[in-house]
């Protein structure tokens, strides 16, 4: 069996966390050890389920980019951990550390992308980095795999597809975790009336995800119809955006969350999912919408296009025009439209069959 270690920033509510877990949940039997490092040097939300899974260890030492004294007690934590393989989640910075795995002698060595473009704000300094850890990625990854074909075109335009080191393999989801009993919602709980239009968004407060244009497409649609409400969860969301909801009058009518342990009941609760992301890998959050059967609206970025099925491509609008996308949730509140994805998500993103995919790159030599 399979001794791995997994590299991540932390363990908190996010898309490489929540899809890191749900893969271990589902294949942790075939590793005889799985240690989680978080090289961010902290844990987070998830930690405790990550720590139920009997065979799963927790790691949480800080890796900085410049200090050279973290990579010699890397290189050592390698060597005297002796894993068959180590996946490092982190794109282009997963570099420094498959050098050192191909140092220590690990012979299989993967780069996981979860994002289709880069996410830092750039400078000379992190340019130059970017540009030396990518480099080392590519001459040292065994594998390099990516959730979606937009992050390996922008990454590797002219290399991965004559390489068989490269593979897109799309998230994975159980679709028995997202059955939601009699229609049960929240609706009571948060005095929205059951005869209201809830529009929803998922998502941590990142500039990514695009809260901006979701805060001002609410407002629009609350001021027009009386009976549209807003519901918006995710780490951050609250904290940073309150305040600007509490200047307007609207503060019973869009509704701010942190992170939530009861997505399918929260999305249950919608009659439409509103997702404008700048930049995206392949979202989760978006698959469980469609998977929930909420009627979605959506940014026309590559990673979603690939992501739903052609006969919604009218529901997806430029991620900053408010106007177009205020329309046609419009639209959908007048006419009732029902897009009915669900058994397109089961077919496309079956979580037995994608986490198998995944796992046998931990198993070829």
């Amino acid at each position: 069996m399979i001794n791995v270690i997994f590299f991540v920033t932390s363990l908190q509510s996010g898309g490489i966390e929540n899809y890191l877990l749900r893969f271990i949940e589902e294949k942790h039997q075939q590793f005889s050890q799985i240690t989680v490092f978080c090289k961010g040097g902290i844990g987070g939300q998830l930690e405790n389920r990550y720590r139920s899974i009997y065979n799963v260890k927790i790691v949480k030492s800080r890796i900085s980019f410049i200090n050279p004294i973290h990579y010699l007690k890397l290189k050592s934590f390698l060597i005297s951990n002796n894993p068959d393989a180590v996946c490092d989640f982190t794109g282009n910075f997963s570099g420094v550390i498959l050098y050192l795995a191909k140092l220590a002698g690990i012979k299989k060595r993967i780069a996981f992308y979860r994002g289709s473009t880069d996410h830092f704000k750039s400078s000379f300094f992190k340019s130059k980095y970017n540009n030396f850890s990518k480099k080392l990625v590519y001459s040292c990854a065994t594998d390099i795999l990516s959730n979606s074909k937009a992050a390996l075109n922008f990454f590797y335009t002219h290399q991965w597809q004559k390489d068989q080191r490269f593979e897109v393999i799309y998230n994975g989801i159980d679709s028995l975790k997202f059955d939601v009993r009699n229609g049960d919602n929240l609706r009571k709980e948060l005095n929205i009336p059951q005869s209201a239009f809830v529009i929803g968004h998922t998502g941590r407060y990142n500039v990514a995800k695009n809260h901006e244009t979701v805060i001002e497409v609410a407002l629009k649609l609350v001021a027009a119809k009386s009976d549209i409400y807003f519901i918006l969860c995710g780490n951050g969301v609250k904290n940073n955006l309150q305040e600007v909801i509490d200047r307007t009058e609207y503060s019973d009518r869009i509704l701010l969350f942190e992170n939530r342990s009861d997505i399918p009941i929260f999305l249950n609760t919608m009659n439409c999912y509103y997702f404008p992301s700048l930049t995206e890998g392949q979202p989760n959050a978006l698959i469980e919408a469609m998977l929930m059967g909420v009627p979605v609206v959506a940014s026309n970025i590559e990673p979603i296009k690939e992501t739903v099925p052609e006969c919604i491509n009218s529901f997806l609008v430029n991620p900053l025009d408010s106007n177009k996308a205020a329309d046609i949730i419009l639209k959908i509140y007048k006419s009732g439209v029902n897009q009915d994805l669900k058994d397109w998500v089961i077919k496309n993103y079956d979580s037995k069959r994608l986490f198998q995919q995944f796992y046998k790159r931990f198993e070829c030599q």
